[in-house]
């Protein structure tokens, strides 16, 4: 097992410089984030954040433009370890690579009626209103993600 997961996420925008945002299909209301899952054995961190953007929008029309180096990690608070062991999920926590992408289709393309479905809506929305409206404990990863990013948009 281990503690972290190893992840990969995805940050879409488009030619308004506004980031895809996509409510879960698992959560009451409207829990929204960005594309993400886990890494594949076989598959690096920019690999699997397109698989995923793939499987959960049906996107497939985005140019990458940056891969953070590194990872950013979060704890899961224990009311959501527990809920993630009874599912025989032992890690406590994520550990997530961020790429960065354009996209370069048409809005007809995104498609949430997938093979195994995650969201239930999407939006394009400013980059603060991600960071604000994720999941208290993913916030401040957002929060870097960011800093991060953000220059790239605001220069594309």
């Amino acid at each position: 097992m281990q503690a972290y997961r190893p992840c990969a996420g995805i940050v879409v925008f488009n030619a308004a410089k506004k980031v895809l945002l996509c409510a879960r299909l698992d959560k009451k209301g409207k829990a929204w984030q960005f594309p993400q899952g886990g890494i594949e054995p076989d598959e690096t961190p920019t690999e699997a954040a397109l698989r995923e953007l793939y499987e959960e929008t049906s996107i497939h029309s985005v140019k990458i433009l940056k891969t953070l180096e590194m990872p950013l990690r979060y704890t899961f608070p224990p009311e959501v370890q527990k809920a993630r062991l009874e599912q025989g999920m032992e890690n406590i926590g994520q550990e997530m690579f961020w790429s960065l992408a354009y996209f370069e289709g048409r809005e007809s393309e995104i498609n949430l009626e997938t093979k195994e479905p995650e969201f239930k809506a999407w939006k394009w929305a400013d980059f603060a209103e991600a960071t604000q409206k994720i999941v208290r404990f993913k916030r401040k990863v957002y929060a870097e993600v960011e800093k991060q990013f953000t220059p790239l948009i605001e220069k594309y």
